[in-house]
């Protein structure tokens, strides 16, 4: 992790953030909407969104844990969902779109937002 000054602050958005990906994933589903591909833009968003974040709170360097990581956690929901959601089925396209996400969002912090978190401490402190 980056040498941020509020770490418990960050793990703690980070938990909240996570949290809500894992119960959004195994919450019943069933709304009856034909959402069709949307669902797979959905996934795509959310797994971007978290890597992202984590690429903002870990160096370049701990880029390949937080792919690891979320990885695992997109595959882990998926069979999840086989195994206890009601009215939830795991989709090998889901991960698809779970892993292009991680792959967009550290793309991105490779390329522009990376340490995101160390300059939005820094701009904090500032004021």
């Amino acid at each position: 992790m980056l040498p941020l000054t509020h770490v418990p602050a960050w793990l703690a958005a980070s938990a909240l953030l996570v949290a809500a990906v894992i119960v959004a994933s195994l919450l019943p589903g069933g709304s009856g909407l034909d959402v069709g591909n949307l669902d797979k833009l959905g996934h795509f968003v959310a797994y971007a969104a978290l890597a992202t974040w984590f690429g903002g709170l870990f160096s370049r360097r701990g880029y390949w844990g937080v792919a690891i990581g979320l990885a695992l956690l997109g595959i882990g929901l998926e069979v999840l969902q086989d195994l206890v959601a009601r009215n939830r089925t795991g989709d090998a396209n889901d991960v698809v779109a779970n892993l292009a996400g991680v792959g967009a969002g550290l793309a991105l912090a490779l390329w522009r937002t990376g340490g995101w978190a160390l300059r939005m401490e820094a701009w904090l402190n500032r004021t």
